[in-house]
C-alpha cells in the first residue's frame, strides 16, 4: 500500500501521544537522507526514525539503533545546535497531506525561548526533511531543491516554506456532499480512480475499499450512478474518513501466502483472499512490513538460481510426460491386433489367394468385423504381422506405464521443492533446499574443504489447546519430522493431492481436542500449493500408519488408511513460536 495520508495520520497520532513533552537527547544522521532522533519521555527513551529516501521514505518509532558516520553531516550539526535538548510541544498533520510537523521549543545561546518546526514530507522522490523557524522560513533541509530542479518550489535556506498544490485536490476531511458528488461527476475516469485523484491523501487501495463498502464496482463511472447512489457513496466515504478524523486506527498487515501483501491503518474488508495480522501500533506495522519485505526480496533474489534449476527440470519433465502420455494413447488399441491375428488363424484357411480383407464373427463381442489384409501375404503371414504389432504395443504400454509413473513422481517431487522455495524465509532454508537438490542429482556437488552447516529448523506452532505442532519447510525436514522426530501415536497431516509440508502434532499420549485437529489442518493447508483457498482437503493419520517406500525421494510417503477434513488456510489465530 502507498504511504498515503491515512497512514501518515495514524503515525501523527501515535507520535503526538508518545512524544509530546519529550526532550530530544540525541540527533544522528546515519545516512545522507536519514535522521534518528532519541527522545526522552516520561515512559522512557524512544527513537524516531525518519527517512527521506526517494525509494523508501518512512517515519516511525523504533527501538533499534543505527551506526552513525565518524563526522556528522552539516544538517545534523545544525539540528544539534538548534534543537539539541529541545522539547517537542506538538505533532500535527496539515489536512490529510503526507506531511508531519514536529513543533519544538528550545533555549538559544542567550537563554531565550525559541520555537522551531521540523517538517517531514513523505512524498516519494520528492520526500524531504525541512527545518524551519516558527514563521515557516526555511533554515535548512536534508535535501536542497533549487529552481533548476523544480519550477514549483525551491527548498533552500531563507526561502518561505509552503505546501505546493500541484494537483488541486480536495481535503477529504472537510468535503461536503454536493462538492463530493460534483467532483466525481466532473471526472470521466472509473470511480476508484476518480476518488484517489480528487482527494488528498487517499491511495488506490483506500479508494477501492470505499467503493467496496458502498457495494459499488470501482470500474464504474460517476455518470453511471444515480444521485441516490452517489449520496450513498458519500455516506460511506464520510464514515471511512470519520475513522481518520477521530483517530480510530487498527494497524495490520495482509499476507499473500507468507509474503506481506499490503499494510493499512484501517482494515481493508475487500481483501477477502488474504490473511492478516493485527499490531498495537502503526510503527510496528511499518517496521515489520518493510523488514519482512526486504528479507523476502533478498531471499527471492538469492533463490533465483535454485528456482531456475527447478523450473527447467519441471518444464522438461512436463514435456516428457505429455509425450509419454500421447505415446501411451497410441497403444490403446493393441488388443484389437491380437483379435485380428486369432481370427485370421481361425478363418483364414478358406480365403482365396490375394484377398484384401476378411469378414468374420468376433467371438469376444458376437459381432462381425472386417479385418484388412495384405494381399501379397499368406493368411498365416498376415496373422503373424498382427501378432507382432500387438506384442510391440504391449511392450510399449508396459514400459510407458512405468516411465509415466516415474515422470509423474519427478514432477510431484519438483513441485514440492518449488513449494519449499515459496515458504523459505532465510538463507539457512535455501542452503537445505540446495543440499536436497544436490542429493537428488539436480545440482552437481562441488567438493570443497569448507562444509556447509545446515541450521534451518522446522516451524513451530502451538494450538489453541496448547499442543505443539511442527511444520517442515522442505522435504529433508519433512522426512526428519515424520520418521525421526514424531512418535507412533503423534498425528501426521498433509494437504491431499498437493505439494506441501508435513505437519506433526505431538500428542504426549493424549486424545487431541477437535480444535487442535483444525489448527493442524489449517497449517497443512497454508503450507501447501492450495494456500489461500477457503476449502482445502487434508489427510491426517497417526504417524505409525505413514510409511516410506524403499528408494523413495525425500518427502515421499504412503499410507493406506486415513481420515480427512476440509478446512480453510487461515493461520492468523495460531501462535507461532520463534525457536
Amino acid at each position: 500500500m502507498a504511504f498515503d495520508g491515512i497512514t501518515v495520520a495514524a503515525i501523527a497520532k501515535e507520535l503526538k501521544e508518545a512524544l509530546t513533552g519529550g526532550r530530544i537527547t540525541k540527533i544522528a544522521q546515519p545516512e545522507t537522507d536519514e535522521l534518528l532522533l532519541t527522545i526522552k519521555t516520561l515512559d522512557g527513551a524512544l527513537r524516531l526514525y525518519i527517512s527521506a529516501s526517494a525509494s523508501l521514505p518512512l517515519i516511525y518509532l523504533t527501538d533499534e539503533n543505527k551506526p552513525s558516520p565518524m563526522t556528522a553531516p552539516n544538517f545534523c550539526m545544525l539540528l544539534r545546535k538548534h534543537i539539541g535538548n529541545g522539547r517537542i510541544t506538538g505533532v500535527s498533520q496539515p489536512g490529510l497531506e503526507r506531511i508531519i510537523h514536529l513543533d519544538i521549543e528550545h533555549l538559544d545561546e542567550l537563554g531565550d525561548l525559541c520555537k522551531k518546526k521540523l517538517i517531514v514530507e513523505i512524498m516519494g522522490k520528492h520526500s524531504n526533511i525541512i527545518f524551519c523557524d516558527e514563521t515557516y522560513r526555511i533554515i535548512d533541509s536534508i535535501k536542497h531543491v533549487n529552481a533548476q530542479m523544480s519550477s514549483i518550489r525551491e527548498v533552500l535556506p531563507g526561502r518561505e516554506y509552503f505546501i505546493p498544490d500541484t494537483m488541486a485536490k480536495l481535503n477529504p476531511l472537510t468535503a461536503a456532499q454536493e462538492e463530493f458528488i460534483q467532483t466525481l461527476r466532473d471526472k470521466p475516469s472509473p470511480l476508484g480512480k476518480a476518488i484517489y485523484t480528487s482527494f488528498t491523501g487517499i491511495s488506490p487501495v483506500a479508494a477501492e475499499e470505499i467503493c467496496w463498502l458502498s457495494g459499488l464496482e470501482s470500474h464504474m463511472t460517476a455518470k453511471d450512478l444515480s444521485l441516490d447512489m452517489l449520496a450513498h457513496l458519500y455516506r460511506q466515504f464520510s464514515y471511512y474518513m470519520e475513522n481518520v478524523r477521530l483517530g480510530r486506527f487498527q494497524p495490520l498487515i495482509y499476507y499473500d501466502k507468507n509474503a506481506p501483501k499490503e499494510f493499512s491503518a484501517i482494515p481493508l474488508s475487500h481483501f477477502t483472499e488474504y490473511t492478516f495480522q493485527e499490531y498495537d501500533s502503526i510503527s510496528q506495522v511499518l517496521k515489520c512490513y518493510y523488514a519482512t519485505k526486504n528479507t523476502l526480496t533478498r531471499i527471492r533474489q538469492k533463490s533465483t538460481d535454485l528456482r531456475h534449476v527447478v523450473q527447467i527440470s519441471l518444464e522438461r519433465n512436463r514435456k516428457k510426460y505429455d509425450l509419454q502420455t500421447r505415446q501411451l494413447k497410441d497403444t490403446e488399441n493393441r488388443d484389437k491386433y491380437k483379435v485380428y491375428g486369432e481370427l485370421i488363424n481361425i478363418y483364414g484357411y478358406s480365403l482365396p489367394a490375394g484377398s484384401k480383407e476378411l469378414t468374420a464373427l468376433n467371438y469376444y463381442t458376437d459381432q462381425e468385423i472386417t479385418i484388412p489384409l495384405d494381399p501379397t501375404m499368406t493368411p498365416q503371414e498376415n496373422s503373424q504381422k498382427y501378432f507382432a504389432r500387438y506384442n510391440k504395443q504391449k511392450r510399449t504400454f508396459e514400459a510407458l506405464t512405468e516411465l509415466i509413473k516415474e515422470t509423474a513422481d519427478d514432477i510431484q517431487y519438483l513441485e514440492s521443492i518449488s513449494n519449499a522455495l515459496d515458504i523459505a524465509m532465510s538463507e539457512a532454508d535455501l542452503a537445505q533446499i540446495k543440499e536436497e537438490l544436490m542429493q537428488s542429482g539436480y545440482i552437481k556437488r562441488k567438493f570443497t574443504k569448507k562444509k556447509v552447516k545446515l541450521t534451518s529448523k522446522p516451524m513451530h506452532y502451538i494450538s489453541g489447546d496448547g499442543y505443539h505442532m511442527y511444520v517442515g519447510k522442505n522435504n529433508l525436514q519433512n522426512d526428519e519430522l515424520t520418521f525421526s522426530f514424531a512418535s507412533g501415536n503423534d498425528w501426521w497431516f498433509h494437504a491431499k493431492g498437493a505439494p506441501g509440508s508435513h505437519v506433526i502434532v505431538k500428542t504426549n499420549g493424549d486424545e487431541l481436542p477437535d480444535r487442535t485437529f483444525e489448527d493442524a489442518g489449517r497449517l497443512a493447508a497454508y503450507y501447501s500449493k492450495n494456500r489461500g483457498s477457503d476449502k482445502v482437503e487434508i489427510d491426517y493419520v497417526e504417524k505409525k500408519h505413514v510409511k516410506k517406500p524403499n528408494g523413495a525421494k525425500p518427502g515421499f510417503v504412503v499410507y493406506y488408511t486415513n481420515y480427512s477434513l476440509v478446512i480453510d488456510s487461515d493461520i492468523s489465530e495460531i501462535e507461532n513460536v520463534q525457536d
